[in-house]
């Protein structure tokens, strides 16, 4: 076996990781991501996404490139083979706090924030609604990437807070629960959500800017 790879599949290594905006030529490439970890079958130990994005490819599609046009802080990660060679192998998606109102524009009255949240960071705030790898790529360093571009990028804008909601029923999302105590995230509040014909409990968490 050659070094460096697994089977056929090359590991990635953050040296050959490169994180820009995403483009319209992208989409393709993040549906795929996206139908990689969001299944129907959802592995609490492996992390997923909410949706099951083949079960309509045209509605995620659309999805993805209307985002794309409208959000400041949606970014893929490029692994970077050779001159004119690379392939997307991971994605973040951030909403500004006027954005993710828009879309969700009674998500502060909805959680029940905890007393022990300085609600004065909600004055100004990013959410992180979705990191994805490509599924046999995790673990090599690809969603710290994506966090640093993010992150320089909203120090620029003095945006101190950062916020992210980790489901915890009716699957539980132990991965990204994990990331959280990992990355000494602190919670903030939960939220209770009807969606797809179920109730979702979310909690939230929130990070100070100047801790990354």
């Amino acid at each position: 076996m050659i070094p460096g790879s697994v089977g056929k599949e090359k590991i990635v290594f953050r040296s050959y990781i490169e994180v820009r905006r995403v483009n319209e030529s992208d989409i393709n490439s993040v549906f795929q991501i996206a139908a990689s970890v969001g299944t129907g079958q959802k592995d609490s130990s492996q992390g997923f996404l909410v949706d099951n994005y083949s079960s309509d490819p045209t509605y995620y599609k659309e999805k993805f490139s209307e985002l794309a046009k409208r959000l400041d802080h949606f970014y893929v990660a490029e692994n970077v083979t050779g001159k004119n060679r690379s392939q997307i192998v991971g994605f973040l998606i951030g909403y500004t706090k006027s954005q993710w109102l828009e879309d969700n524009p009674s998500w502060l009255e909805d959680v029940h924030w905890h007393p022990s949240f300085d609600q004065e960071r909600l004055n100004d705030f990013i959410v992180v609604d979705k990191t994805a790898i490509q599924s046999y790529l995790t673990g090599h360093g690809i969603g710290s990437e994506l966090y640093k571009r993010l992150i320089k990028d909203i120090r620029q804008k003095n945006i101190e807070t950062m916020l992210a909601e980790t489901i915890i029923s009716p699957t539980p999302n132990f991965a990204s629960l994990a990331f959280r105590k990992k990355q000494n995230y602190h919670l903030a509040g939960v939220r209770y959500e009807d969606y797809i014909g179920e109730t979702f409990t979310d909690l939230i968490y929130y990070k100070d800017i100047s801790e990354f």
